[in-house]
């Protein structure tokens, strides 16, 4: 995963289910930094780590057989 990277968004602190945005940074504070586009505009959204799940939207690339990725 790189960051920053397109992520899908559920928080139901603030209704938001599906979301596609832009995961910028994770805080040290505890909050996801993400741009969501909202009528044709972007804007920054602060979402507390213990109340929002995500993903990436984009899938990890296949790896060959025997190769191993190392995290």
């Amino acid at each position: 995963m790189e960051i920053p990277g397109k992520v899908a968004l559920y928080c139901p602190l603030i209704d938001v289910k599906g979301t596609v945005g832009m995961l910028v940074s994770v805080s040290d504070h505890g909050y996801y930094h993400v741009e969501v586009p909202i009528k044709g505009r972007t804007h920054v959204m602060l979402l507390p780590i213990a109340h929002t799940a995500l993903y990436f939207a984009d899938p990890e690339p296949e790896a060959e057989e025997g190769f191993e990725i190392e995290r």
